[in-house]
């Protein structure tokens, strides 16, 4: 991964990202925030049902568009986070980067959360 890219990964928030739509087939583009922990990126929004996660629950494949600093289009894998424990110390650190921290029991009971995984190559 070349180091620009790097970089915005590790400072841009605000991206597109493309999935397959579950039922159309078809590209389905939105504008949503990533968040890096210590490398590892992931996606979430708030509470409700998403329907970008379900389509990523269908075909975990997807585009992930830089659009700020740096512009790509970079080919990625999500996985769904679904463990209890493990979602709660993701939500904890994502909520207090926002200042939202009270916020937490709505968000580990009603959040869609998915790891970003790219794929080398």
């Amino acid at each position: 991964m070349d180091e620009q890219i790097r970089q915005a990964l590790m400072s841009g928030r605000t991206i597109d990202i493309t999935t397959t739509g579950r039922g159309s087939g078809q590209p389905r583009r939105l504008e949503i925030w990533f968040h890096n922990l210590d490398g590892e990126i992931y996606i979430t929004g708030t509470p409700g049902k998403r329907g970008w996660y379900a389509n990523l629950v269908a075909d975990p494949a997807f585009t992930f568009h830089l659009k700020e600093d740096v512009i790509a289009d970079l080919p990625a894998r999500a996985t769904p986070v679904t463990d209890p424990s493990e979602r709660r110390a993701i939500f904890t650190r994502i909520l207090g980067n926002l200042g939202h921290s009270n916020d937490l029991d709505a968000w580990l009971t009603g959040s869609p959360l998915v790891r970003v995984n790219f794929p080398e190559g």
